[in-house]
């Protein structure tokens, strides 16, 4: 497969990135950089380019000029000459839209062999993908790394980090529209910043968080120079350290970090704070956005007179981050990232494998991180008090310091490189050549959880996967408590089959997976059926006055699904559900685990969307299996003729009279699942 990168923004070369040395050369060229190096080592790609601008400044390298920078015998940056010959900000790229289409497929023209998919970084290349794709045929997949709509939040005024936030936002939705898949590292990407546009459609974005190298900060050292470079700065170099490494960008909130600090005279008192803002010489010669943030820095450390108790070098080489990290976790520190949105955090995943705890923004792909490794504590970053409190609870408690510590050792297995490009050669696969078709008339409908029931148990997920592929008469769907996108993306982490049904959020979601392409077509038909009678906003108030319960995360928060802690009062369902009936609410009410509690529609739940998925396959209810290991997979397994109970259940399913015709597997896990196939397979057999 040929992939084609288009990646316009910032000075892009293969090796020795000046990260920091414009506004726009961040994060996005060390994410794709790294995506090129892993692809190379997946046999199905065999050829890559990197198409971008070329351009001419007097401050930055001849090297951003040149037409080709060969990187091996397969893979090169090709730099299209455009209208302007200058280096532009994101800003002022629209401009060049028209030069860059018709280079770009003047460049395809001329190659001895046409790309196979096209893969756009950012709105711009976004927006020139979608053109070139119309022209030219080839499908595109879009990585917007970051969205404007989201950036206009943050902002909530018009200001100068808004300006011409408009135009972008119209770019994004042309890119958004039509793109064969989209390309997303988070679920809080995937489900709320995508969600506040017109082209969203969340069938065609997939979860694939990022891969990182990350074992280089596991075996981090600390560098003598390096910890010069930091203790100059300080009157003790040997208290605790408050890391942040970040460009000086207005949506980085450094400020918020500084001012946390400088209002706190215990935080002051039990930490250095030591900030990494890029490389910077002469302020005067910076970009107007990166100078004023590092003025204001500068301005705020002396507002509060942290002087001696703040270091802030002015460069450092993308080779001492390693020993960076190390200096803070031999002085027992914290790594901070206050960001008003970080799409991903890679710096996070750094410094998890470095063995160093956390606070971050609980907005974008930190909450993944955060779950993932339960290494941190995650902020409103708009708080200085917040970020305060939970940088003091760290650094007061050596427990939590180390427990935090430890944990972050998961990103190192979670986050790989080559597992992620096992993901998206799959999806670009599905892209050019269409998937795999869904079963058009299948004998069988096999609907299984995921958590505890699917999953649980690698090998056994590996004999289910290899018993799925034999299969040609079986629709395999799964029925889980998950959203669309975090349901795909653990299956895709445990390595389990991709099912052709998905019914998400516990019942209020259905999804199909189309016949080509890469992507699911949302049940519309199924949310007008459970939409009657549903208000949401009254249900969330009367809870939020007397539910006595604590809401889950916004993340979990569906139109159709309204999530809460339970606090282990397992009677916590019969109270609500009497509550809501009191004051007019008829609710489905599935409370599991003696923790988790979810309300839903009336005619919202497992069981009732299988119903209406066995229907609409046409199949009798003799031709449905389903299997579940805990309390809400209850409806669905008292629902279906054919229940089967992993060996791993949990909430007293197998007491329960109401599922007495459910088989108990012996097996855990995948294994009961299949366990429980061949005993109702024989019943079935037995009786025909």
């Amino acid at each position: 497969m040929f992939v084609l990168h288009i990646a316009l923004q910032g000075c892009l070369r293969a090796t020795d990135v000046e990260y920091g040395i414009t506004a726009d050369t961040g994060g996005h060229i060390r994410y794709l950089l790294d995506l090129v190096t892993a692809s190379r080592r997946n046999p199905a790609i065999d050829r890559i380019e990197i198409v971008t601008r070329a351009f001419h400044h007097v401050a930055y390298a001849e090297c951003y000029a040149e037409p080709v920078e060969t990187i091996d015998g397969t893979t090169r940056i090709v730099r299209l000459a455009t209208a302007s010959a200058a280096y532009l900000v994101k800003e002022e790229l629209w401009t060049e839209h028209d030069s860059l289409v018709e280079a770009l497929v003047e460049h395809i023209d001329a190659l001895d062999r046409r790309p196979d998919v096209l893969h756009a970084h950012y709105a711009d290349a976004g927006l020139v993908a979608a053109r070139v794709s119309k022209r030219t045929g080839i499908p595109y997949v879009f990585t917007a790394h970051s969205l404007g709509r989201v950036k206009r939040a943050a902002f909530d005024r018009d200001c100068a980090e808004t300006a011409g936030l408009d135009r972008r936002i119209a770019i994004e939705e042309e890119a958004i529209a039509s793109a064969a898949a989209i390309i997303a590292s988070s679920r809080d990407e995937a489900e709320v910043q995508y969600a506040g546009y017109d082209a969203y459609d969340p069938g065609r974005i997939r979860v694939f968080a990022p891969g990182s190298d990350l074992k280089q900060f596991a075996d981090s050292a600390r560098d003598p120079r390096v910890e010069a470079s930091i203790d100059r700065f300080l009157d003790d170099p040997t208290k605790p350290v408050i890391l942040a490494i970040a460009r000086p960008v207005t949506k980085k909130n450094l400020a918020a970090l500084v001012h946390a600090y400088g209002q706190s005279p215990a935080l002051q008192a039990a930490a250095n704070l030591v900030i990494f803002a890029g490389t910077r010489d002469d302020l005067t010669s910076l970009e107007p956005e990166i100078r004023d943030n590092l003025a204001e820095l500068l301005q705020l450390i002396d507002r509060y007179d942290l002087y001696g108790k703040v270091a802030y070098p002015k460069s450092h080489r993308p080779d001492d981050v390693a020993a960076i990290y190390a200096h803070a976790r031999a002085h027992r520190g914290v790594f901070a990232n206050p960001a008003l949105n970080e799409p991903f955090g890679l710096t996070l995943l750094e410094a998890a494998a470095s063995g160093l705890p956390v606070v971050a923004t609980d907005s974008g792909g930190p909450n993944d991180i955060v779950e993932t490794c339960g290494n941190g504590i995650l902020v409103d970053p708009r708080s200085p008090d917040a970020i305060t409190r939970a940088l003091q609870a760290i650094l007061s408690d050596p427990a939590l310091w180390d427990r935090y510590a430890s944990a972050g050792s998961v990103a190192i297995k979670a986050y790989d490189w080559d597992r992620h490009v096992a993901l998206y050669a799959e999806l670009l696969a599905e892209v050019v050549d269409g998937a795999a078709p869904t079963t058009a008339d299948p004998d069988l409908l096999l609907v299984s959880d995921i958590d505890g029931t699917l999953i649980g148990c690698a090998e056994s997920v590996g004999d289910f996967a290899t018993w799925h592929r034999a299969q040609s008469d079986v629709a395999f769907a799964i029925a889980t408590g998950r959203s669309f996108h975090s349901a795909l993306a653990v299956l895709g982490q445990h390595d389990a089959p991709r099912p052709d049904i998905l019914i998400t959020s516990v019942g209020s979601e259905i999804y199909y997976r189309a016949y080509r392409g890469a992507v699911y077509d949302r049940d519309a038909e199924w949310e007008a059926i459970i939409a009657a009678g549903w208000d949401r906003e009254a249900v969330a108030a009367l809870i939020d006055r007397h539910g006595r319960l604590m809401p889950q995360s916004a993340l979990e928060q569906r139109r159709y699904k309204l999530s809460y802690f339970a606090g282990g009062d397992r009677d916590a369902g019969e109270r609500v559900r009497a509550l809501l009936a009191t004051h007019g609410h008829s609710c489905s009410i599935i409370q599991s685990h003696g923790r988790y509690l979810d309300i839903l529609p009336h005619a919202a739940s497992k069981g009732t969307a299988v119903e209406h998925v066995r229907r609409r396959l046409g199949l009798a209810p003799r031709q449905v299996i389903v299997a579940g290991d805990s309390g809400n997979d209850i409806e669905m397994l008292r629902s279906a003729r054919h229940a089967i109970i992993v060996g791993n259940y949990s909430d007293g399913l197998a007491a329960r009279p109401d599922l007495s015709h459910g088989y108990v597997a012996v097996g855990h896990h995948a294994r009961g699942v299949l366990e429980g196939v061949v005993h109702f397979r024989g019943i079935e057999a037995q009786a025909s």
